[in-house]
């Protein structure tokens, strides 16, 4: 039987790898969901829809009657936790339930969480991080959509199934959670001024020991939950399988930029970057870069937020390489691969060696 998916938020980090992912697979028929219009070439159908909008999500996707599975990589931001509970949950709640009245054909719903769901954005939690362990003291929207997706499928035809990635890599304009941005871009503008690459952090975060996903295995991994009936009811860290420090994958880095590497140095990057537009604006016009908007391409606070972490973030992915999902990948390699993409994309330098201060 045929699949039809629906990805909210296909234009994020998330959901662009993973529209790219299902247009490849043979048997699945794509709809990708977002407010903006994709600025990537998509064969998918795009819809662009303001989930908040109940109403108007119910008539954006009243015509969908065979979706059987939706993959939720949406996120609204605001100012605080609390704030945060009501808008994300609407934004699931109002899909879900769009896609009930349209489609009986629905079967698994599969929701992206992540570290936060272990408290890693409120201090040192307990690690390596397990779906077991306890949830901390709320507010947390991750709680809240989970809790909805449990009580919501019951006596239905679907199931779920909850997968936590760890600061996911891959190229998206305009997603503040996009690490890879933060660091393509601070070690570009740092050549463009003869400067090493320095990590903006202390010496202490240089050396936790830290993780990522790579979007690629997260695609990977959504299609493998979704195709795998004994995923129903679970949630799973997915990964891409091993650790790093810092002090070492700013090495791989530095060589990649063909910059030398300098002593870690604590700036702020929300503060010490946001004068350097003009500096992009000609970076851009120098090296034929694409034109985005320097406030769209990077988010200095999520920087911020992982060089200044100054304890352990690491998650066990044994459960699901018990269920029976084994990708890993190299996160040194990947990284290259995923600034090399950003090459491909014209959105960093083809030529590294021709990076160098006016």
């Amino acid at each position: 039987m045929d699949k039809k998916v629906v990805i909210a938020g296909a234009v994020g980090v998330i959901g662009r790898t993973a529209v790219s992912h299902f247009e490849k697979l043979e048997g699945w028929t794509v709809i990708g969901l977002s407010r903006s219009k994709p600025d990537f070439p998509m064969r998918a159908r795009h819809i662009s829809v303001d989930l908040l909008d109940e109403d108007a999500t119910r008539r954006a996707l009243s015509g969908l009657n065979d979706v059987t599975h939706i993959v939720f990589a949406a996120l609204q931001f605001r100012a605080n936790l609390a704030e945060q509970v009501a808008p994300n949950l609407a934004l699931l709640a109002n899909l879900v339930r769009a896609i009930e009245d349209a489609s009986p054909a629905l079967q698994h719903v599969i929701l992206m969480q992540g570290g936060k769901a272990y408290g890693c954005h409120l201090g040192p939690f307990r690690t390596p991080a397990k779906e077991s362990d306890p949830r901390h003291m709320p507010p947390n929207f991750y709680y809240a959509q989970e809790d909805f997706l449990r009580s919501n499928c019951v006596g239905k035809s679907w199931t779920w199934t909850v997968l936590r990635p760890e600061a996911v890599i891959g190229p998206a304009i305009g997603n503040p959670y996009n690490l890879l941005m933060v660091i393509a871009i601070y070690a570009l503008i740092s050549k463009e001024l003869g400067l090493p690459l320095v990590f903006p952090g202390t010496h202490q975060s240089y050396n936790v020991l830290y993780q990522y996903t790579d979007a690629r295995i997260l695609a990977r991994a959504i299609e493998w939950a979704a195709t795998t009936p004994a995923c129903g009811g679970q949630v799973f860290n997915i990964t891409n399988g091993d650790y790093f420090r810092w002090s070492r994958m700013f090495e791989t880095v530095a060589k990649f930029f063909d910059m030398p590497l300098g002593m870690p140095l604590p700036i702020n990057l929300g503060t010490m970057m946001t004068d350097k537009e003009p500096l992009w604006n000609a970076i851009v016009e120098r090296y034929q870069l694409k034109s985005y908007r320097y406030r769209d391409i990077v988010a200095w606070d999520f920087g911020d937020f992982i060089f200044k972490t100054d304890y352990d973030n690491i998650t066990s992915t044994i459960k699901a390489r018990k269920f029976g999902f084994g990708d890993c990948h190299d996160s040194e390699d990947t990284m290259v691969e995923q600034l090399t993409e950003l090459q491909r994309l014209g959105i960093l330098p083809a030529n590294m060696k021709d990076v160098h201060p006016l």
